[in-house]
C-alpha cells in the first residue's frame, strides 16, 4: 500500500484523496485545523506546517509528499525532502510565494508579464508609479490570493491609501493591464519528464476569484493556444516539475502575458474531474507516483461555476441535464468557496445554457 502525503486538509486535498482511492493509494494529511474537509478522507495530522511534532508523525512511513497550497514554508518542504521525494520541487515554492521572484523567473526564460518594480518604502511607491505611469495595481509579495493583499491605483490621490493597507512588508506595483479576457493553460509532468496539457480553459472572475470557466476557451485558435501550451512546457522543464502546474494568463490581442503560477492543482483545473478523460488530480497523482500520465482530452464542451459564501438546493443543481455537484464540506460564509458545479454539453450553446440555468438555481 502507498501512503501519500499531502500538506494541507482543504479541497484540493479532498479531491486528490477521491481521485487516489481508486487507484489503490492511501492518505496522511497536516493540516492546523480539526475541522478541516479532509478529516474523513484518511488519517489527520493536526498541527501548524512548521511544528516540529506534528511534521515527525506526518513523515513516519510516508512513501511521497505533496501539497495542497502554494504557502507552505519552502524550508519545511526542503527538511521533508531530507529523508522522502516532495513533489512538486520546493523550488517551485520559492518562485510561486514571491510575486516578484515570479515574474522575474517567467522574465528570464523569455514569457512576457505585465511590466513590474518592487516597492521596498513609500519612497519606492512614488519612484515605481512615476516609472509605470496610472493605473497599477500593488500587490503584496508574498500570500494573499482570490483578489486580498492588492489594491489598484488609478489616481496619485488613492497612493497614501494603499500604503496604509498594505505598507510596511515587501510590494510589487504593477502596470494595470487592460486585458480581453483571462485564460489559464494547465500541465502535468511526471518524474519520467512525460508532460501531458489540458486544453486552454478561459476563466470569468469576481472580485478576484474565479467565478465560471469555460472548455474549451472561447475562440481561442490553435496558434494562441500554442504560445500558452509553449509557455507551461518552459516553466515545467526549468524547475525540473512533477505534479500539476496551472499557469494564469491575460489576452491582450493575440498576446498572452503570465499573471501568475500555481505549483499545485488548481481551481481553473476542476472541470477536469467531470470533464476530462484523466482529471488534473489523478494525473498529479500518476506524476508524483512515477506513473504514466492520463489522456487529457476534453469530453465535449465544459463549464464550471463555483459555488462562494451558500450552497444551492442539490435538486434544483442535479435536475439540470449532466450536472454534477461537488460539497467541500465546509461552513458557509461570505467570501468562501464551498463547493462547485460542472456541466457538460456536446456543445459550447448547450454548455452555456445549462450554466444559465446553474447561475438560476438559487444561486447569489
Amino acid at each position: 500500500m502507498i501512503l501519500v502525503g499531502i500538506i494541507g486538509g482543504g479541497q484540493l486535498g479532498r479531491m486528490l484523496a477521491l481521485a487516489g482511492y481508486p487507484l489503490g493509494l492511501r492518505f496522511r494529511f497536516l493540516d492546523p485545523s480539526p475541522d478541516a474537509p479532509v478529516a474523513d478522507l484518511g488519517e489527520l495530522i493536526v498541527g501548524a506546517y512548521d511544528d516540529p511534532d506534528a511534521l515527525a508523525r506526518f513523515a513516519d512511513g510516508l512513501d511521497v509528499v505533496t501539497y495542497e497550497f502554494e504557502n507552505v514554508p519552502a524550508d519545511v518542504a526542503r527538511s521533508l525532502e531530507r529523508s522522502l521525494p516532495v513533489y512538486p520541487p520546493p523550488v517551485a515554492l520559492d518562485v510561486a510565494q514571491d510575486r516578484l521572484a515570479e515574474k522575474t523567473f517567467f522574465n528570464g526564460l523569455g514569457i512576457p508579464t505585465p511590466r513590474f518594480v518592487a516597492v521596498d518604502d513609500r519612497a519606492g511607491l512614488d519612484a515605481a508609479v512615476a516609472d509605470l505611469g496610472l493605473p497599477a495595481v500593488l500587490k503584496t509579495r508574498r500570500e494573499g490570493y482570490d483578489g486580498k493583499g492588492q489594491a489598484i491605483l488609478r489616481e496619485p490621490a488613492d497612493l497614501d491609501t494603499a500604503w496604509d493597507a498594505l505598507g510596511g512588508r515587501p510590494l510589487i506595483l504593477e502596470a494595470f493591464v487592460p486585458y480581453d479576457r483571462e485564460l489559464a493553460v494547465l500541465a502535468a509532468r511526471s518524474r519520467s519528464g512525460e508532460v501531458a496539457v489540458w486544453p486552454v480553459v478561459e476563466i470569468e472572475q469576481i472580485d478576484g476569484m474565479l467565478h465560471r470557466s469555460f472548455v474549451p476557451a472561447r475562440g481561442v485558435d490553435a496558434a494562441l493556444a500554442d504560445v500558452a501550451y509553449d509557455y507551461v512546457h518552459r516553466a515545467l522543464a526549468e524547475l525540473d516539475y512533477v505534479g500539476t502546474l496551472a499557469i494564469e494568463l491575460f489576452q491582450v490581442g493575440e498576446m498572452l502575458l503570465v499573471n501568475e503560477m500555481a505549483p499545485r492543482v488548481h481551481n481553473s483545473g476542476h472541470w477536469t474531474i467531470e470533464g476530462a478523460r484523466t482529471s488534473q488530480f489523478e494525473n498529479h497523482l500518476r506524476a508524483i507516483l512515477g506513473y504514466p500520465l492520463g489522456d487529457t482530452t476534453a469530453l465535449g464542451a465544459i463549464g464550471l461555476r463555483n459555488l462562494i459564501g451558500t450552497m444551492p438546493d442539490p435538486a434544483a443543481i442535479l435536475a439540470i441535464p449532466d450536472t454534477h455537484l461537488h460539497d467541500y464540506g465546509k461552513s458557509p460564509r461570505p467570501g468562501r468557496k464551498l463547493g462547485h458545479v460542472t456541466v457538460r454539453a456536446e456543445d459550447e450553446a448547450t454548455r452555456d445554457e445549462r450554466l444559465s440555468a446553474v447561475d438560476a438555481a438559487n444561486l447569489p
